[in-house]
């Protein structure tokens, strides 16, 4: 059981990237901590040290996201550790590990993209969501949430990228269907949708969007960062935007706003 009464929140691969921002974020917003990863403890050892230098207790739980299976094994981790959860952030994806023309695409790449970035959180949303209606019930004033970080691929067509894109926009619409769902027990949904943010993910292209970035893909000229994303998901877990579940924040620097 958590000693310190904070609201704790579940960020999957919150180990670097990305989730990592998030974690920073929310352990700035007064939140405790389960970080998720498939890496060995030792790994991720420098990131839960700087969060805990944020002042949050932090619980790092490895465990494959993709495996239905490891997803009880993760939650009853968290009620042993924190006896509660208030805000889930379905964050850990993958990119192809090649990109292909979808006309070349292979289905082991989709297979596996869909069962790391959309079938795994859709069930672990699932599970937690059950534990969350629980608490709901036995604590009505409890703030619950689900936060899924999803990318501005949920709308925006890349020909080399069809897996990625495909899984971007499942979760986009798993969002609308937990926000639907989840609604009348009090539980609001978000999605959060990134641009180009600058992390090991991307390092690859970071010669093709400089230049890209520099000619004016975005209206912000400059890469995102994971705070920015952090301090995006933060705001939605403190509950600061009401009577707006199922809503999308997208944090892109204005990059998909239609433009003459």
């Amino acid at each position: 059981m958590s000693k310190s009464g904070k609201p704790v929140a579940l960020v999957t691969g919150g180990s670097r990237g990305i989730g990592l921002g998030i974690a920073r974020s929310l352990a700035q917003s007064g939140f405790d901590l389960a970080i998720n990863g498939r890496r060995p403890a030792d790994d991720v050892a420098a990131a839960v040290e700087e969060l805990s230098g944020l002042g949050a207790e932090v619980a790092y739980v490895p465990a494959d996201i993709a495996s239905v299976d490891d997803h009880q094994r993760l939650v009853d981790a968290l009620r042993e550790r924190f006896g509660r959860l208030d805000v889930l952030v379905n964050n850990a994806g993958v990119a192809p590990s090649v990109r292909a023309d979808v006309l070349e695409a292979e289905p082991d790449s989709f297979d596996r993209l869909i069962s790391i970035n959309l079938r795994g959180p859709y069930f672990l949303t699932q599970r937690v969501a059950r534990w969350m209606i629980e608490q709901r019930q036995a604590d009505p004033g409890m703030a619950a949430a689900i936060i899924n970080v999803s990318s501005i691929s949920a709308t925006v067509a890349s020909v080399n990228r069809g897996d990625y894109c495909i899984s971007k926009a499942g979760v986009a619409m798993a969002t609308r269907l937990w926000a639907a769902r989840l609604a009348e027990f009090g539980i609001n949904v978000f999605e959060v949708r990134p641009g180009i943010i600058r992390t090991d993910m991307t390092a690859g292209v970071t010669e093709k969007y400089d230049r890209l970035i520099a000619d004016g893909l975005t209206l912000e000229p400059r890469w995102g960062e994971p705070d920015d994303v952090g301090k995006a998901v933060a705001t939605l877990a403190r509950g600061d935007l009401s009577y707006a579940t199922g809503a999308v924040l997208v944090v892109d620097g204005g990059m998909t706003l239609p433009r003459l």
